[in-house]
């Protein structure tokens, strides 16, 4: 899959679905080629590099008038030797010179790929998947190596990149900006895509126009945050879901970064991606090694939906790991829309029996059941039960809710700390703080500082000794409040600037350790929702609450935008109560229980407050996922009509031979005397014949007909309704539509 001209020193990374070019150039500087379509293995593409005199422009070479930084397409651009435009590495010595020149040494192929030490990445279970090249480069006088690091996978439109940086001087160096990924293409003539909101309205799709200057989305809150994902795409103009050129990059990281496109005066696009450099400086010290975040990139000319499913796949089964990533997700129930912190522990037993009946799998108990934690300005950092709710601790609730047939799981949020905690009073130093400087909180909380080893320590031994004493098979891992006062006491001052990046190591680590001590745990991530859904948080927990909003027709919304980057698997998704707590909003419970069912399920109500008819209803949504779910959470997803463009929302999952396929159609409004509608499918069979079936449709037709005319949606706002019952036409409406092979 990597293809390289000795004598033309080029490199070409391909399968039958990219190709990726970049070349040695005369000056010893790293450049690109070529990013796209996949191209032919063993051809020569020299001439693809453009260069010309142009006015107002510095030359690298005296005599020169032709070869400049500015104007060639680079890998790994540095700043202030011709080029101008913002680059992918900045490097201070003690000199305080920024300037850097970094000249190409020599390759190594190497077979599979590597894992990168103490960071999130995607990986391989057998060499012959993915194929690997970096080359080493070298500043001679500030003696950096610099190894760019490249795998391209076997099965997938993916290359992943890191670069990592060695210090083989005899002095501190001081890295400024250390960008994961740098691609220059040779137009602009794109629309970005990003995925941007708020708390509640998290992975909203944004569309912009790339115009001459920077468009970026970044986060500098500690985290991948609500705000912004660490994702941007780019499309072509005429591209569509299904059609046309798409470009995806993506950090597998969850704390600062920076996705940026900048255009310059010729038209030429430059993507970077990585570490945010605003408050970063790592010291790099003499013999000392960093790496960066890995950044993955893909490429399809089958439109926003083939990059997606790109993604998906890798991510899904690549990025993702362990003893979940295969097996079937529970069907869960938590507690908290329902009781929030008042409950004793008899109280969430008779909801656990409840939720049994109903076949339900998995018992959380959210936030509440520790320390003096009756609210949220109390109790965090003390991971013990209060006896007060639970007499017999998280050892006996755990206890009692497996001998019912479930298994149990807990909510913690370990990265946090009150002052009303007794860890707060012993270590009041444990939190990230300026001296002289008054503390923000956020939520009446404040950050332990995860820099610090000792402080990780603490929260492991508490958290190990809860898991080994009770039995617990999932955590629901929260984290609800952002960095600020970003300062560690223990650190030096020509340090500070590597806090936030250790503080997320900590992190990692934290999550590491209690994964190899307890391999079958389940882990659930969360930051008040979706503040930090991000790929580096897949890797350690195979999913993640999308968002504090489980409101349905919001969630319409937060699924559609997320499945541009993250695999159905990913999405924790609830039926919650109504009217829904977070918008006060009414939503049909067939249709909560639809929009829920595309992600990994489970319900956020007690169920002891429903009807009968309620409780019917619950049953069979619980039975139709169990039967379903494997589809769900591992086939072919696809993307019909987009919430954010209309009145009805669709989405389809498939099996990846076509042999069936579950449909999702949800209507926002009523409509009154609508047009017929029909939805054209993807991913089926042309040639075989199907059933299709929902609760008022039943008829056969060919794959080619669902594809090309389309499913027949069953809809009564079409035409005058006779029968005289106005609760077949109401607005949030949902259904599901089986395809099932013949």
């Amino acid at each position: 899959m990597i293809t390289i001209n000795e004598k033309e020193r080029t490199f070409h990374l391909h399968n039958d679905r990219v190709s990726y070019l970049l070349y040695v150039m005369d000056s010893g500087q790293l450049g690109h080629l070529y990013f796209g379509k996949p191209l032919q293995p063993e051809g020569s593409y020299l001439h693809m590099v453009e260069k010309s005199h142009r006015p107002m422009t510095t030359y690298i070479t005296e005599g020169d008038l032709y070869t400049s930084y500015e104007h060639l397409r680079q890998e790994y651009p540095c700043y202030g030797t011709s080029d101008y435009r913002y680059p992918a590495l900045e490097v201070r010595g003690n000199d305080g010179s920024t300037l850097c020149k970094l000249e190409y040494q020599r390759y190594e192929l190497l077979q599979g790929k590597k894992t990168l030490e103490g960071l999130p990445a995607t990986y391989v279970e057998d060499d012959s998947e993915a194929e690997t090249l970096e080359i080493y480069l070298r500043d001679p006088l500030r003696k950096l190596t610099v190894v760019m690091s490249y795998t391209i996978f076997r099965d997938c439109s993916a290359i992943a990149r890191s670069v990592r940086f060695a210090n083989e001087g005899e002095e501190s160096l001081f890295l400024n900006r250390a960008m994961s990924l740098s691609v220059d293409f040779p137009d602009a003539d794109y629309e970005s895509v990003q995925l941007s909101g708020a708390w509640a309205r998290e992975r909203s799709v944004k569309v912009r126009t790339l115009e001459l200057g920077l468009t970026a989305v970044s986060s500098m809150r500690g985290h991948s945050s609500h705000q912004h994902n660490p994702f941007l795409a780019l499309k072509r103009k005429h591209t569509t879901e299904h059609s046309g050129d798409a470009y995806g990059f993506s950090l597998v990281y969850s704390g600062n970064f920076l996705a940026q496109a900048e255009v310059d005066n010729y038209q030429v696009l430059r993507v970077m991606l990585g570490i945010n450099p605003f408050g970063f400086c790592w010291k790099l010290e003499p013999g000392s090694t960093f790496t960066t975040p890995e950044a993955v990139m893909v490429y399809s000319d089958e439109g926003l939906n083939g990059m997606s499913r790109q993604f998906h796949t890798l991510y899904r089964s690549r990025l993702a790991r362990g003893y979940w990533r295969e097996r079937e997700r529970p069907v869960l129930i938590n507690n908290w829309e329902a009781t929030e912190f008042d409950y004793v522990e008899e109280d969430l037993i008779r909801f656990a029996q409840k939720a049994r009946e109903c076949g339900i799998e998995l018992f959380v108990l959210d936030d509440g059941w520790f320390g003096s934690r009756n609210n949220d300005r109390s109790g965090l950092g003390d991971w013990k039960a209060n006896p007060a709710k639970l007499p017999n601790g998280i050892e006996g609730l755990s206890r009692r809710i497996e001998e019912l047939g479930m298994k149990f799981g807990l909510w913690f949020e370990p990265e946090m700390v009150n002052r009303d905690s007794d860890l707060f009073r012993a270590h009041p130093d444990y939190i990230l703080q300026t001296p002289g400087r008054s503390v923000s909180h956020g939520r009446n909380q404040f950050v332990l500082d995860f820099s610090r080893p000792e402080v990780v320590d603490e929260i492991y031994r508490q958290l190990h000794t809860l898991l080994t004493h009770a039995r617990i098979s999932y955590i629901k891992w929260d984290m609800n409040r952002s960095i600020s006062e970003c300062y560690s006491t223990v650190w030096p001052t020509d340090q500070q600037g590597e806090i936030f990046h250790r503080h997320i190591l900590g992190v990692y680590d934290l999550h590491e350790r209690l994964l190899q001590a307890f391999p079958t745990l389940l882990i659930e991530s969360c930051s008040s929702g979706g503040g930090r859904f991000d790929p580096g948080m897949l890797y350690y927990a195979p999913q993640g609450w999308l968002s504090d909003n489980s409101d349905a027709a919001e969630r319409l919304k937060i699924q559609y935008g997320t499945s541009l980057v993250y695999p159905v698997s990913s999405m924790g998704a609830h039926v919650s109560a109504c009217p829904n707590s977070q918008v006060g909003r009414h939503t049909p419970l067939e249709t909560r229980g639809n929009v829920a069912m595309t992600g990994a399920f489970g319900y956020e109500l007690d169920l002891n407050r429903l009807s009968p008819e309620e409780i019917e209803t619950v049953k069979q949504q619980v039975a139709f996922y169990k039967q379903n779910r494997q589809l769900l959470a591992r086939g072919d997803f696809y993307r019909l009509l987009s919430p954010f463009e209309g009145n009805f929302a669709a989405w389809e999952t498939a099996e990846p031979d076509g042999s069936r396929a579950l449909v999702t159609v949800t209507r926002l409004l009523s409509e009154v005397n609508g047009p017929y509608r029909r939805l054209p499918l993807r991913g089926l069979i042309p040639d075989r014949r199907y059933h299709i079936r929902s609760r008022y449709l039943s008829y056969d037709a060919y794959g080619d007909e669902l594809m090309q005319f389309g499913l027949m949606l069953e809809d009564q706002s079409s035409g005058q309704m006779i029968d005289g019952s106005g609760d077949t036409c109401q607005d949030f409406r949902s259904l599901i539509y089986e395809v099932v092979g013949r």
